[in-house]
């Protein structure tokens, strides 16, 4: 049988967690490494919003949702208990409020917004994790799940807007929570640097191995 294929970017959040979690669940897939300003026409053919990251399963299925993508490895095989540390409301203030400012501090230029304003309110988010890894090293647990997959890579585009300013907050629980997630094996392993990939292209398989 063929191998499912993901469209992904490498620094998109969501396409990371998308990764983090077909790569924890051991399903093998063919990535395509999709350049944003020059979109596959395979892409646009599978999901017309073109958005990362996007699956396409052996049997025509197309999966448009990060959240979705996570869900269905994660069904396949789930060797570290990741659906059993997922809290929803967690990762629904962190899809939405948390997003909502994330990129309006991040990106003003195109909100018409006031950074310094939607960094204040994300900062409040953020302490609200901060006090919730005061008392264990992860999100839903001591051990990591599908909560801290889904929230960590926003968390670091936050920080990596202004990471010296981010490194001076009062903010320690989640700040080594942070460093932790992104010191690991699994994240070091997402991060491969792949060219874009276009039509022709010989297969690149995820992970790489």
């Amino acid at each position: 049988m063929a191998d499912p294929i993901l469209y992904s970017f490498r620094r998109c959040p969501y396409a990371m967690r998308a990764r983090l979690a077909l790569l924890i669940s051991g399903t093998t897939c063919e990535i395509r490494e999709v350049k944003l300003a020059q979109k596959p026409a395979e892409l646009i053919e599978a999901s017309p919003k073109a958005t990362v990251p996007v699956l396409v399963l052996p049997d025509g299925g197309v999966i448009e949702e990060s959240r979705e993508i996570m869900a269905w490895a994660l069904a396949q095989r789930d060797p570290e208990g990741w659906l059993g540390r997922e809290n929803r409301d967690l990762i629904a203030v962190n899809d939405g409020p948390f997003k909502h400012h994330l990129d309006r501090y991040k990106y003003p230029e195109r909100h018409g917004s006031d950074p310094a304003d939607h960094r204040t309110t994300a900062l409040e988010l953020l302490r609200v994790l901060d006090a919730r890894l005061a008392a264990q090293a992860n999100l839903c647990g001591d051990h990591r799940g599908l909560t801290d997959a889904a929230i960590f890579p926003f968390v670091r585009q936050f920080a990596e807007t202004d990471r010296a300013w981010f490194d001076a907050q009062p903010l320690p629980h989640l700040q080594a929570w942070l460093t932790r997630h992104l010191a690991s094996d699994l994240f070091a392993a997402i991060m491969v640097r792949l060219q874009p990939w276009r039509t022709g292209d010989a297969p690149t398989l995820f992970p790489a191995g």
